[in-house]
């Protein structure tokens, strides 16, 4: 078993392939995910990097093993995981409020008979995790993107998951949305020690921001490394062209 560079716990993913027909969607990817790093992944439309993330969360079948270990367990087991949409599909016109969703997803008691004191605290304190504890009583429908996908991500940090996967959470915000949700997301992973799996096309963005980097590209985990290294790789620039060169100097 190689052994985990942040000293804490990791997760290993081994031979993880997809296959959909006779058709190859992911191709024996190997990869180490440690805690309390952002890791981005990155790669051309279709190159399988949404897959790798229903894989992750046992959405679609895959052949080779996922496994997390801790320093307070023996052995490996499977990662409690968290998941960020890129966006939420739903009836703009619905009543249903910000408090509405986190008391539906947390007790078995019906939303229409109301939500306890004690419940309620619980629900504001999930939110202050994500600066959002203002939106409690808010319809979802007139969020914003951002404040929209910061209430979607303090859903997904209940119960706080070993990795948390976002994918393309930004996509659509204004520069504002865009720096506070990576702040927000960049404290949650220093505070709590998670593992956090970022897919997106921005690549100035996540080089700023990420510790590592993957890059998937028909199917195959092609580059890994630190940003920067990712970024000297020639078949990374020929993937990726003038995009590549924006994005390298992000972190010169």
């Amino acid at each position: 078993m190689e052994k985990p560079t942040c000293g804490h716990c990791f997760t290993q993913i081994r031979n993880m392939s997809v296959k959909k027909g006779k058709n190859s969607i992911l191709k024996n990817i190997n990869w180490d995910i440690h805690c309390g790093e952002l890791v981005a992944v990155i790669g051309v439309n279709g190159a399988g990097k949404s897959t790798l993330l229903k894989a992750l969360l046992g959405e679609v079948p895959y052949q080779g093993e996922i496994a997390f270990q801790n320093t307070n367990k023996i052995g490996m087991h499977p990662p409690i995981m968290g998941y960020v949409p890129q966006k939420l599909e739903f009836d703009l016109s619905s009543p249903v409020s910000v408090l509405d969703i986190f008391a539906a997803t947390q007790s078995k008691r019906p939303v229409w008979l109301g939500v306890s004191r004690k419940m309620r605290e619980q629900i504001k304190e999930s939110l202050r995790r994500v600066e959002a504890e203002y939106l409690m009583d808010r319809r979802i429908g007139v969020l914003s993107g951002g404040e929209l996908q910061r209430v979607l991500l303090a859903l997904a940090l209940e119960p706080m998951p070993n990795i948390l996967l976002l994918d393309e959470p930004v996509a659509g915000m204004d520069a504002n949305g865009l720096k506070l949700f990576y702040e927000t997301v960049s404290h949650i992973r220093e505070k709590y020690d998670l593992a956090i799996v970022l897919v997106s096309h921005d690549l100035e963005l996540v080089a700023h921001y990420a510790d590592q980097m993957i890059v998937i590209h028909q199917g195959q985990l092609i580059a890994k490394g630190k940003p920067k290294e990712v970024f000297k790789k020639p078949k990374v620039e020929a993937i990726f062209k003038q995009s590549f060169s924006k994005a390298g100097g992000a972190k010169g």
